[in-house]
């Protein structure tokens, strides 16, 4: 390497314009983006006076080939180029907010013909209406368990539904009242549906009208004399006053806002919001950062808006942002999230009154969330920079797995054969890069790792051949191409030059695990040496003792139970066997639920699977009649008479 003065422009080349850059690392990979609103000023910074930076920077620079950058008109075109090449490059040494737990959010399926309530955890799906985050799922369900007396919805999973719906009976909320069981059509969907939007508007603050609507119906009953009724409706206003009475009230009821505080050291910072929707305290959410260069707080606010909001629906932006400092584009931030929002989104520090107060709340618990992540953080990373090292240790590498992938091979008796590669980076599982395989070999689990190694470093090499750096074919190292211009770089290895974003398999790991013993260990070996790889250490890990064999070795490398390395070890082989596991089991129902279709003469895989989803399973639709299978969309009467006889002939 030669460090940052390498590949500094040369004087003059940069522009004075607002803009977005990029460095790249030797693989071609983008390892930071940046805005400025002059490029010439800001990447002058990095070059000036190498001392001063930040250590963080100080890597990047050294671990950085070369840079590039983007003009564009406005801070706002920076602000969304910059959001955008973040989230495409995924760059190691920006600032990434992490969720130091994962939260759990009510959400209502309004996707659905018939919309379920349900706490879930994770990414949020489309179609889908969330509420939260909260800090227990308890919380919610017992907020839940009020408001169904109110808003009957379905709240049980499909299975359920659907076999309520096959023998005419409704669970047991649909006897106690708590869900209007659409599942046997006491209400259409039509009803069922505006049922969840009342649930829906409820949890979105419009509360009052319901409260209201209640009282109403129930003074017209006691009018009328029905006082069991009435008494009815006076619990279920009871039950919606307790729902509310567990979000706290602290500002107006028509304040909608986020709360945003940090607390932070040289090296992280911590962040929490507080979701505030018609005064109450509706979700609290915290994150984590590592800072990568010497960041004001206002920059890591403007980095951190752009990432929570950036993906975020018009619906979930509030009109009004509280933060603790203003971004230094703060006029930019504004009109961007505005854009998002479909309306004003006003961002201002608060100065005085309960606002302010809640800003110190929310601070004090952003610094009790740094403090707790540092306890947490420093054990684990010492825990896995010493596992690292024991590995290398062991193994006798040339230097510290920092890149690990496992290979495990799936299957009941020869069928459905399957392997996983799962890749660890740093010790820590990188889920973005897993792969599968449908294994085509039927000659046992040592062919099959020989075959999936195969695959797997023959895509690596094509690759690198892409890029003009290796032939395939031979195996040989080749010359640079030339560029086509003066100005134009030679093509760099693992990114694709018409996307620039990483091929699949540009990247070599430092250290191969397989699943098994000896021979596993030798055939992957094996498979890699007709490659001519020669740079990556292979060994295996077998199940009963826990022993790692080497490739040629006639006795096994034997790890302390109570290692970091073996621990690690451990966890990198059970990830690539549940994955493995997860692959196959989809495989083999799939398989097992439409093979009795495969051989209907003029019955394709979608129409297979219409049938399938329509019946639910194959024995109900052997059951079927010809008018029943006509029901089904694309059916027409001679291919159901097929399907009738073709399923007749068969044993169930």
């Amino acid at each position: 390497m030669g460090g940052p003065a390498s590949f500094r422009p040369k004087p003059g080349s940069i522009p004075e314009f607002p803009g977005v850059y990029r460095f790249k690392d030797a693989d071609g990979r983008v390892i930071y983006v940046g805005k400025a609103k002059s490029l010439r000023q800001r990447l002058n910074s990095y070059f000036a006076d190498f001392a001063g930076l930040h250590p963080r920077t100080q890597t990047m620079l050294t671990t950085a080939v070369g840079v590039d950058w983007t003009v564009v008109g406005t801070e706002v075109e920076a602000l969304q180029l910059e959001y955008s090449w973040i989230k495409e490059y995924d760059p190691r040494f920006n600032v990434k907010y992490r969720d130091d737990k994962s939260y759990p959010y009510l959400a209502v399926t309004m996707g659905e013909e018939f919309p379920r309530v349900q706490v879930l955890r994770g990414a949020k799906r489309k179609g889908t209406r969330y509420f939260g985050p909260y800090s227990h799922a308890w919380a919610i369900r017992e907020t839940v368990d009020l408001l169904l007396r109110v808003f009957p919805i379905r709240s049980c999973s499909g299975g359920v539904f659907r076999r309520a719906a096959q023998i005419g009976r409704p669970c047991l909320l649909g006897y106690i009242d708590k869900c209007s069981a659409p599942c046997v059509g006491r209400v259409t969907a039509e009803e069922h549906r505006e049922l969840a939007d009342d649930f829906c508007e409820f949890m979105a603050g419009n509360t009052g009208r319901f409260i209201r609507r209640l009282e109403r119906e129930m003074r017209e009953a006691a009018v009328e004399q029905e006082y069991e009724r009435a008494a009815r409706l006076r619990d279920d206003i009871q039950a919606l006053q307790r729902a509310m009475e567990k979000q706290a009230v602290v500002l107006g009821d028509n304040t909608d806002c986020d709360v945003v505080a940090l607390a932070e050291d040289p090296l992280e910072a911590a962040v929490q919001v507080f979701y505030v929707r018609s005064g109450r305290i509706r979700g609290q959410r915290g994150w984590v950062v590592d800072k990568v260069e010497e960041a004001a707080p206002g920059e890591l606010v403007e980095q951190f808006l752009l990432q929570m909001y950036g993906d975020a629906a018009a619906e979930a932006l509030p009109r009004e942002v509280l933060v603790p400092v203003l971004p230094p584009d703060a006029e930019a931030v504004t009109e961007l999230l505005g854009e998002q929002r479909g309306a004003r989104v006003e961002i201002r520090v608060p100065q005085r009154g309960d606002k302010r107060s809640l800003m110190e709340t929310v601070e004090r618990n952003a610094v009790e969330s740094l403090k707790q992540h540092k306890l947490r953080r420093a054990s684990d990373l010492t825990a896995r920079s010493r596992a690292l090292q024991e590995v290398a240790d062991a193994l006798d590498l040339d230097q510290v797995p920092l890149r690990i992938e496992c290979y495990d091979v799936s299957h009941i008796q020869g069928t459905d054969v399957v392997a996983s590669m799962v890749v660890f980076e740093d010790g820590l599982a990188r889920k973005s890069e897993y792969r599968r395989f449908s294994v085509r070999s039927t000659e046992g689990d040592v062919a099959s790792i020989h075959e999936v190694i195969s695959r797997r470093f023959k895509r690596y090499l094509e690759e690198r051949s892409a890029t003009g750096e290796l032939d395939a074919a031979t195996g040989i190292e080749l010359e640079e191409e030339p560029a086509e211009g003066p100005d134009e770089e030679p093509r760099t290895p693992g990114v694709d030059p018409e996307t620039g974003r990483p091929r699949k398999f540009a990247y070599p790991p430092n250290l191969v695990v397989v699943d098994g013993g000896p021979a596993q260990a030798a055939a992957a070996r094996r498979a890699l040496d007709e490659l001519g790889v020669d740079d990556v250490a292979v060994c295996g890990l077998a199940k009963r003792l826990e022993e790692v064999w080497l490739p040629g070795e006639d006795l096994p490398v034997i790890l302390a139970r109570s290692s970091e390395a073996l621990y690690l070890l451990q966890r990198v082989r059970d990830e690539a066997h549940r994955f493995a596991i997860t692959y196959h089991r989809s495989k083999r129902s799939k398989s097992v639920r439409e093979s009795a279709l495969d051989e209907v003469p003029g019955l394709g895989p979608a129409r297979r699977q219409a049938l399938i989803k329509h019946f639910g399973s194959v024995k109900r639709l052997r059951e079927a009649t010809a008018a029943q299978i006509c029901e089904v969309p694309g059916i027409g009467p001679s291919t159901a008479e097929t399907i009738v006889s073709a399923l007749k002939g068969q044993n169930p």
